[in-house]
């Protein structure tokens, strides 16, 4: 999806810059050189309360998303490409479903890539033994996206890698998950890595997304780019972009090129180690409306010094104006915002926040310790680590696949998709199943309680994670 100009060039040798995270809030401030149009405190909407949540925490316009709620339990119980009990058998499968997965490793597509068409499912990688589930492809004429959502709708995944490692035929089809013309989808908790063209990519007629929680890093030169929110889309837009960690993309940290009449928000974020150009804001389909706010953006030993910008305005093939509202953005050595960004500064959001931001600082912390699937894989430990201490840089091709343990998957006698022991501990009946049910009364369902216990586990490296999250919203909306 290259529609965009060819970036400035780039120098991989800057000094790296050594001041700590909390100077570099106090040194940098929160407002744009001398521009003023940050005065004003986020207005924050969350959507209607009538509308039933992906998962409880789930945030932003695709926090509605139905996923399998009340459909079938789908056990992935092999690694193989296809054929029964593949995760490709639970994409292909109708009608509303859960993939629970029995078994943890590496699924490698070697035919045609899978593509989520049908609509109501969950990829529920927090279910899967040992060190998770990673996605990648073979290479070659079956190089493809190795996951895409298209011409659907409600589509939850959590807690999947997605990491090709292998040269495809076409560029444009290398991206780690594409979105296209889909709504209703959120991302949540998922890592990518060394895509030929964006991490992740929104493409045509795509509403209501979220991608939160999730860690896109190490783009393969020279499309090394993070990810692009939109790209030809011939309608108004809402998608939120949420305690993500962008690390060493050349550029692309997000795109952000909407119509108007689009509610796009760019909220709580490390962007690190772009070369010259961080968030870049296009006027192509008549300028977009966006709110940049509490991000932390960090120069990394890829960043061009003097040269690169946190906030960079394109007017390439401007067809009208883009209204930027920006505020709590911290720009940690490098230069807030290239000329034209003052021009596009509103006082306030073009569309109410779907949530509270947090200061940048605290953000930091936050992303660091809890973006990306989890239990997490020697690749993100070490893009965490390089945030932390500044260094890494930009890659000039694929990594090695990190080895990915199996392990014993928990008891479920009634294929309901539950642990026995959880069931047992919290009253729900092992021997039946109640995967719909509501036990404790609380507005989500059985499997809602347990699938949110096990990501609280996960995240918070609780062994065990067989308890509720405490202070976890109740569901009013059923």
């Amino acid at each position: 999806m290259m529609r965009h100009a060819i970036k400035a060039g780039r120098n991989a040798h800057c000094k790296t810059i050594r001041h700590p995270v909390l100077a570099a809030l106090a040194a940098t401030g929160l407002a744009i050189g001398s521009m003023a149009a940050t005065a004003a405190p986020p207005s924050v909407r969350p959507p209607a309360p009538d509308a039933t949540d992906a998962f409880p925490g789930a945030q932003g316009y695709g926090r509605t998303a139905r996923g399998g709620r009340g459909g079938r339990i789908i056990p992935v119980t092999t690694l193989a490409d296809s054929g029964p009990g593949s995760l490709r058998a639970c994409i292909d499968a109708v009608g509303p479903r859960v993939c629970i997965f029995r078994v943890g490793g590496v699924i490698r597509y070697t035919t045609k890539r899978p593509m989520i068409t049908n609509p109501y499912i969950t990829i529920a990688g927090q279910t899967a033994p040992g060190g998770g589930i990673l996605l990648t492809h073979n290479g070659g004429p079956d190089g493809f996206t190795p996951l895409v959502i298209k011409n659907t709708h409600d589509v939850i995944i959590r807690f999947v890698r997605v990491r090709p490692d292998k040269r495809g035929e076409q560029r444009e089809a290398n991206s780690a998950i594409t979105i296209e013309n889909s709504k209703r989808v959120i991302l949540d908790h998922v890592s990518t890595s060394w895509s030929l063209d964006e991490n992740i990519g929104g493409y045509a007629g795509n509403d209501q997304i979220t991608i939160s929680n999730s860690i896109m890093a190490e783009g393969i030169p020279r499309h090394d780019k993070c990810t692009l929110m939109a790209s030809d889309p011939p309608r108004p837009q809402h998608v939120s972009y949420i305690r993500n960690l962008c690390a060493h993309n050349g550029d692309r940290n997000p795109d952000i090129n909407f119509p108007p009449g689009s509610c796009v928000e760019v909220i709580n974020n490390i962007l690190y180690d772009g070369v010259v150009e961080f968030a870049e804001i296009w006027e192509s389909y008549g300028g977009t409306p966006v709110s940049i706010v509490g991000n932390y953006f960090r120069a990394g030993p890829s960043t061009k010094r003097g040269f690169a910008h946190g906030l960079v305005y394109q007017s390439v093939g401007s067809t009208g104006h883009a209204r930027l509202y920006q505020t709590g953005n911290v720009f940690d050595g490098l230069l807030p915002a290239n000329a034209g960004v003052a021009a596009i500064l509103v006082p306030k959001p073009p569309c109410p926040l779907t949530i509270k931001p947090t200061s940048a600082a605290k953000a930091y912390g936050q992303v660091l310790a809890q973006s990306g699937a989890f239990p997490r894989d020697a690749v993100d430990r070490r893009i965490v680590n390089e945030v932390r201490s500044r260094t890494g840089h930009i890659v000039s091709d694929f990594g090695t696949l990190p080895p990915i343990a199996n392990g014993t998957p928990y008891p479920d006698r009634d294929g309901d998709g539950m642990s026995d022991a959880w069931e047992a501990a919290h009253g729900t009946d092992p021997d039946r199943f109640d995967a719909w049910d509501d036990k404790d009364g609380d507005g989500w369902s059985n499997l809602d309680d347990f699938l949110d216990a096990l990501a609280i586990g996960l995240v918070s490296a609780v062994p065990t994670p067989f308890a509720k999250g405490a202070g976890r919203p109740t569901n009013t909306a059923r």
